[in-house]
């Protein structure tokens, strides 16, 4: 018996095993270095003023879910800080439903993630009805190699790098105590889903509202209102407008391929 041979053989079945599990699970594999590396930031904030939580899931009264990248909550209020790791150029406005990436000559849209973090504020603001008067401070992160490029928004959208720097020059007006602080993150604790099928339904539910999405805008349908989209000419090329503009402003860029 060739041991060798045997030996060779089963190194080059568990090499190509994981040359596929890495090429199906590079997306997950690249958000959890991501996730991981604003872990690592934030742990350099000073413990007596903040204290952080990493990927909160929230359930509201009608069972809707949000899924929360991090949680700063501090003496000075509470920063909602949404991650995104991605490479190429980034283009985005705040008003948009769709930001683009830009890799050579291959654009990519992913969902505003502005939108996301207002709905991670609303939905802790409604968790958090006992404490009215707390300042929320949103902030989208990119980590990876991404350059942002045209981005037009009132909300911070930083570089990972900056975010220890941006967190700290917000922090200028104490709210609260710091004993405050450990009780509300132990209620946003207590109230965020561990459950592991309750996290497969929220991500089942995230995708199948982006595939919903995806088959109206390709029938031209709007998918905020179910009006029609009109292609439109705008002052930067054309463009595709809800018919019921001006109570519709949904916009999205045109492609040839519609």
């Amino acid at each position: 018996m060739d041991y060798a041979l045997i030996i060779y053989i089963i190194s080059f079945i568990c090499l190509s095993g994981l040359t596929v599990f890495l090429r199906i699970n590079a997306a997950k594999i690249k958000g959890w270095f991501g996730e991981k590396n604003i872990v690592n930031r934030l742990k350099q904030l000073d413990k007596d003023k903040y204290e952080t939580l990493n990927d909160i899931l929230l359930e509201s009264e009608n069972g809707n879910t949000s899924q929360i990248d991090h949680l700063v909550i501090s003496v000075y209020g509470i920063f909602v800080i949404e991650t995104k790791n991605y490479k190429g150029w980034i283009f985005g406005n705040e008003k948009s439903d769709k930001w683009t990436q830009v890799i050579y000559n291959q654009r990519n849209y992913f969902r505003n993630p502005i939108k996301q973090n207002w709905s991670h504020i609303y939905m802790l603001k409604s968790l958090l009805r006992e404490y009215r008067d707390l300042p929320y401070f949103p902030v989208v992160v990119f980590a990876g190699s991404a350059i942002l490029k045209e981005i037009v928004s009132k909300v911070p959208v930083i570089y990972d790098s900056e975010l220890i720097d941006f967190i700290e020059n917000y922090s200028d007006k104490t709210c609260m105590s710091i004993e405050n602080v450990h009780k509300i993150c132990s209620f946003i604790q207590n109230a965020s889903i561990d459950d592991k099928k309750k996290r497969k339904e929220h991500i089942e539910n995230i995708h199948s509202t982006i595939v919903e999405r995806q088959i109206k805008i390709q029938n031209l349908i709007c998918p905020r209102c179910n009006g029609k989209l009109k292609l439109r000419e705008g002052r930067t090329g054309k463009f595709y407008g809800c018919s019921n503009y001006p109570k519709c402003r949904f916009t999205m860029p045109y492609r040839n391929n519609l």
